[in-house]
């Protein structure tokens, strides 16, 4: 016997125009975030371009180090202006259509630039571990040319793993066009599919295992070697080992964010949609609004930079 339902799913034309309807089980009080998610990207751009002003504008910052953690800045800077001004509008206004074309488009430069802040961390944790552990030799495995061999992998390896989740997902006939999301995030618009969705669930997994997990494990895998060396490499062993605790940090608020976001997607709870959407929201938005944060208190060198450049009548920023 036929299958009536698949003459329904045959007969149903992909929607093409979808509505955000993150927190939208809120009713009236949904507008009341507008203050909170406001006062959140503003301390966010302003954390971040601080940090990227300080680096940029003094030459004795202007090591493998801070570079790395300007690279980060500057991440952090652009992730939040591709979701939270739509996301802002939607409180406010109740803007909330999105086409197909722009959510995936969406879609596609969150992860990639999620992805990528988590690959910076592994670089920030191969430069502690060049200059702790084969200090002798740091400038040398720093110079581009030679540090590109742990860049250009781990880029091309995000691209792809990002570019295969959007691509199978815009394959897909959606029956529903209303995401339980403030943006575009991949599980939110497969859910309204009409067929199967295993392999986009599977290839999530495979995401996950390729990019956060195999990144934490080489980060851990890092810090094991250079806590191992720190007892032999004296005093400077110390000094850099303050910085690595800094990256430790970052590290940990930023895997704890991404587990709960993957989890409450996998995981069938009792969890309402308003939480599920909040912690998902706060994968993007909580590295970009502490990283710069955490950066400036912890380590000595930006933090007294950026009180020079606070400190009234410090005129000369940018060096001659």
């Amino acid at each position: 016997a036929r299958n009536p339902c698949s003459n329904l799913i045959l007969n149903v034309s992909s929607h093409r125009l979808f509505l955000l309807d993150g927190f939208g089980d809120l009713g009236a009080l949904r507008s009341v975030l507008f203050l909170p998610f406001f006062f959140h990207f503003v301390v966010s751009l302003s954390a971040t371009s601080l940090l990227l002003l300080v680096v940029v504008s003094n030459q004795s910052l202007h090591s493998p180090m801070y570079l790395l953690m300007a690279s980060m800045a500057a991440v952090d800077l652009s992730l939040p202006l591709f979701f939270v001004p739509d996301m802002l509008l939607n409180f406010l206004l109740g803007r909330r259509s999105i086409s197909l074309i722009g959510c995936l488009l969406q879609m596609h430069l969150l992860h990639f630039l999620g992805a990528l802040q988590s690959t910076l961390l592994v670089w920030m944790a191969l430069d502690r571990y060049f200059a702790i552990c084969t200090p002798l030799s740091y400038h040398q495995q720093m110079a581009p040319r030679r540090f590109s061999r742990f860049v250009v992998p781990l880029v091309l390896r995000n691209a792809v793993m990002v570019s295969l989740l959007v691509g199978l997902t815009g394959m897909l006939r959606f029956c529903g066009n209303v995401i339980q999301h403030c943006f575009c995030e991949h599980m939110a618009l497969v859910e309204l599919s009409c067929g199967p969705t295993s392999t986009n669930s599977l290839l999530g997994l495979l995401a996950l295992a390729f990019i956060p997990v195999t990144n934490f494990l080489l980060i851990f895998a890092s810090y094991v070697l250079i806590f191992g060396s720190v007892p032999r490499s004296g005093r400077a062993g110390v000094r850099a080992l303050h910085t690595c605790v800094t990256h430790l940090l970052v590290m940990l608020v930023s895997l704890a964010v991404v587990l709960v976001a993957f989890l409450s997607y996998r995981i069938r709870t009792s969890l309402p949609v308003s939480c599920r959407v909040f912690f998902s929201s706060m994968y993007l938005l909580l590295p970009s609004c502490f990283n710069p944060i955490i950066y400036g208190v912890r380590t000595k060198e930006i933090r007294q930079h950026i009180l020079k450049t606070l400190r009234p009548g410090t005129l000369e920023i940018f060096p001659v």
